[in-house]
């Protein structure tokens, strides 16, 4: 085996440029940075066999469990939509947009918390106990709904189920960092976006079985929504931090010493070869500077909220939509799960196709042409909605398979295009927290008093997909573009810049290419 081909087996590096010489400087640079010979030795002659079964073990036990944890908050979050139509608007005399604000403010401490809760999870020395106990104690604040007597106790039961959901999912995506290289692990982290369309549509087969409680122990079936599945997700929080693997050294009951010395030493080489991999700062304001003034972003939101606005939006009044159309609550409910299952089932296909392919423009565009003829369709006919029940339908359907596939390839797109770990980190935070503010303008726009036609809802979802494509296509032109501009002219610009200025440039340096 060659040094070079050592080197790419060690630290996961795709293609390292250079002669032999400049891998023998690499090499000494990985002894230099802490790695002793025998453990370069020890990495490069690790058989492929047993890598691939570690990295099962791996998936086995970290990945199901984060997928059943966000299918949970996934459920608590928008279980909302199952209890209205089961009385709970009437019961608590909510009126106007009482409701709508009750939706809203769950996602002001969902978007300010998550940052924090990340600076705060990279300091423990525990995963399982911090995210398990955000787990439990959301699964308490998801059981009190269910005792809940006015307005303004929903209001503050909302706030502090967004405040203790905040810090999950980026502390799931945390966590696979620590067991993953980057490059294994964006189907790891697309895998939890299908869990978030799976769980939609378990919401309505719960709420279908649940709600025949209605009247036990002198409380409403709505009530029982809240009650029974934050009971569940107390029990799965305190399961999680038993559970849920913290880091490969804490791992010694299910992993063998060479594997949790293999999953330890591949990390320590990529973090020594390429140290701008990794952040020593846990905040850095230089890079989040950079992402708020990076053209790139703009048409990235704004392609984000084609999804998140219409996607909270429906996520929260689906029930009521179909219940619309004159089928009683529990068949209702029961509607409700094909819709989810189409977004689930477009969301992971399509990764796999946009990954195949390497093109991230027509992955994204396709779905949202998808939710435009969607939103079309019950712009148009929502009004005799039953009269046109199978359309209708149809149309929730469509919708639901074209927003889902959406933030995954808007997301990947962001991540292919950001040069260095730190700003890649902020311009992730950053583009998640603009989607999740998408959530505060789809939670005002279905009104009460529009049903069944709803034509603010379904009108501003169309507007917010056709705006949508148009970034994303302005988004593909530029790209193209920027790489048309400054393609075959390297030369010329290396004698202009020294390499460390286009290093320090990222992804705006001219010799960048983009990725499509």
């Amino acid at each position: 085996m060659t040094i070079q081909s050592r080197l790419q087996d060690i630290s996961g590096l795709d293609g390292i440029k250079g002669d032999e010489a400049g891998a023998m400087h690499k090499e000494q640079a990985l002894v230099s940075g802490g790695l002793s010979q025998d453990d370069l030795d020890f990495l490069s002659n690790f058989p492929e066999e047993k890598r691939k079964k570690v990295l099962a073990k791996v998936d086995l036990r970290v990945i199901p469990l984060l997928l059943f944890l966000y299918l949970l908050a996934y459920l608590d979050k928008t279980n909302i939509g199952n209890a209205q139509i089961e009385g709970l608007s009437k019961d608590l005399r909510l009126d106007g947009i009482q409701y709508n604000v009750a939706l809203s403010i769950f996602f002001i401490p969902y978007v300010l918390a998550e940052v924090p809760s990340n600076m705060l999870l990279d300091k423990v020395a525990r995963p399982s106990w911090y995210l398990g106990a955000l787990v439990a104690l959301w699964g308490i604040i998801m059981t009190c709904t269910g005792f809940v007597q006015n307005y303004g106790g929903l209001v503050a039961i909302r706030f502090f189920l967004g405040l203790f959901e905040a810090g999950f999912f980026p502390g799931a995506i945390l966590l696979i960092s620590k067991w993953y290289l980057p490059d294994e692990t964006q189907q790891r982290i697309a895998l939890l976006y299908t869990s978030a369309a799976t769980g939609g549509a378990f919401s309505g087969l719960l709420a279908f079985g649940i709600v025949k409680m209605d009247g036990a122990g002198g409380l409403a079936g709505w009530r029982w929504i809240f009650i029974l599945e934050g009971i569940f997700t107390v029990v799965m929080g305190v399961g999680a931090a038993l559970l849920l693997p913290d880091s490969p050294g804490l791992s010694g009951g299910w992993l063998e010493p060479e594997e949790i010395r293999y999953l330890e030493l591949r990390q320590v080489s990529r973090r020594i070869a390429r140290p701008g991999d990794y952040r020593e700062k846990h905040f850095d304001l230089k890079a989040l500077l950079a992402v708020l003034t990076d053209w790139k972003m703009i048409p990235l939101i704004f392609a984000n909220w084609s999804n998140a606005v219409p996607n909270y939006a429906l996520k929260f009044t689906l029930p009521t939509i179909v219940s619309s159309m004159g089928f009683q609550s529990a068949n209702a409910q029961l509607l409700t799960i094909p819709p989810y299952a189409c977004g689930a089932i477009s969301s992971y296909i399509l990764s796999v196709l946009a990954d195949r392919y390497k093109w991230r423009m027509p992955f994204i565009v396709g779905p949202q042409l998808c939710v435009i003829t969607a939103f079309a369709v019950l712009f148009s006919k929502a009004e005799q909605i039953r009269s046109n029940i199978a359309l209708c339908y149809f149309g929730v359907c469509l919708a639901c398979f074209g927003m889902y596939p959406i933030f995954p390839g808007v997301n990947a797109w962001n991540v292919a295009n950001q040069a260095g770990a730190a700003k890649r980190a902020a311009s992730i935070g950053f583009l998640v927290a603009m989607g999740n503010a998408g959530g505060v303008i789809g939670s005002y726009i279905y009104k009460s008093n529009e049903a069944p036609k709803y034509p603010t809802g379904y009108g501003t979802s169309l507007a917010f997909a056709a705006t949508g494509i148009v970034a994303a296509l302005s988004l593909e032109f530029l790209l193209w573009r920027s790489n048309k501009r400054h393609e075959g002219k390297e030369d010329e610009i290396r004698a202009k810049y020294s390499d460390e200025e286009l290093e320090e440039m990222g992804d705006r340096s001219p010799l960048y290419k983009y990725a499509l």
